[in-house]
């Protein structure tokens, strides 16, 4: 298959795994995405690793042809499940699983829909494979009702770190308590940006992060924030959601939503700018100034990007050369 056909057809895993620590656990599970026995698949990448300290936490983005990604992101996930264990597990945010999380979003001429597909055909792998392993779905993969991955969360109270065994997955049996439980679901891209402010004070954090908030009066649309305690300081952690937005265009850094396309549909989501200036206002109400800001990752337009030039180039460890290329 051509580059050039692979590249029209591409999606993305942002894999959230509950370890940050012990570094060469997380690189593992990332060049596990690639291919087995030192074969790299030439439709995949890693493009990008972060991962936080304070949180024990890592977001591995992989992106594939959307046929492939996948069998890239279960390999990923057979490698995580071998070596965390959510028993001993220890970090400031919340987390229900050893690998926690598994986003897909769709990057070129794939709709959300095919996304959701590959998510819950990759549900239904994890369960067969990993015993122990228990799934439940959000988005384009939860059917008929497709509730967000916010609603599923505030159904199985992810942030008040019940008892695995009071969870009911969609998928497999009662957690174990190694193994935890999985979200896996397909939206447009979701973002997640971290803006740090001058202080020691959660309940301010939490005033600041509230006042955000889309769910809120006068929030910003598509924002999902919360306050923790972070290197000795409050860290806002925001999660951006693209909405669909049938009369966008393509807009400036400066301006307070940025929009793009997929496969023809039209989507905008809030300026990670917008969005620091807007806590960096709210800190400074309060006397209060802010430290800096992290985006994780990528926007969708530098992830659309990063995926068709390192798989056009088969570069499978992209986010070993990033810097030096789009950075």
């Amino acid at each position: 298959m051509s580059s050039s056909r692979l590249g029209s057809r591409l999606a993305a895993c942002l894999l959230n795994i509950s370890e940050a620590r012990r570094k060469h656990i997380v690189e593992n599970i990332a060049n596990a995405a690639l291919g087995k026995n030192g074969q790299k698949h030439p439709e995949v990448s890693v493009l990008n690793i972060f991962s936080d300290q304070d949180y024990n936490r890592s977001v591995i983005t992989i992106a594939a042809s959307v046929d492939e990604l996948g069998n890239s992101v279960l390999a990923a996930c057979l490698e995580a499940f071998q070596s965390i264990d959510m028993q001993v597990q220890e970090g400031i945010h919340p987390c229900l699983g050893a690998v926690d999380l598994i986003p897909i979003y769709p990057l070129t001429n794939v709709g959300v829909e095919e996304c959701g597909a590959v998510a819950r055909s990759l549900a239904e792998n994890l369960v067969r494979h990993i015993p122990g392993c228990s799934v439940f779905l959000f988005g384009e993969a939860h059917l008929p009702e497709k509730r967000t991955l916010v609603q599923r969360r505030k159904q199985l109270g992810c942030f008040t770190r019940r008892d695995f065994s009071a969870l009911e997955p969609d998928l497999g049996a009662a957690p174990a308590r190694r193994c935890g439980l999985t979200g896996i679901g397909a939206s447009p891209y979701v973002m997640n940006c971290n803006v740090t402010i001058d202080s020691q004070d959660l309940a301010l954090g939490k005033e600041i992060a509230s006042a955000i908030r889309g769910s809120n009066v006068n929030g910003l649309k598509g924002v999902q924030a919360m306050a923790f305690p972070h290197e000795g300081k409050i860290e806002i952690a925001c999660n951006i959601e693209s909405f669909e937005d049938q009369e966008s265009t393509e807009t400036s850094g400066d301006a307070q939503y940025m929009a793009y396309s997929v496969f023809g549909d039209q989507f905008s989501y809030v300026s990670p700018h917008y969005i620091e200036a807007q806590i960096k206002k709210l800190a400074s109400d309060r006397g209060i100034g802010t430290i800096g800001r992290a985006l994780i990752g990528f926007t969708p337009q530098e992830c659309k990007n990063c995926a068709e030039y390192a798989i056009k180039k088969s570069i499978g460890e992209f986010w070993k050369i990033r810097e030096g290329v789009f950075m």
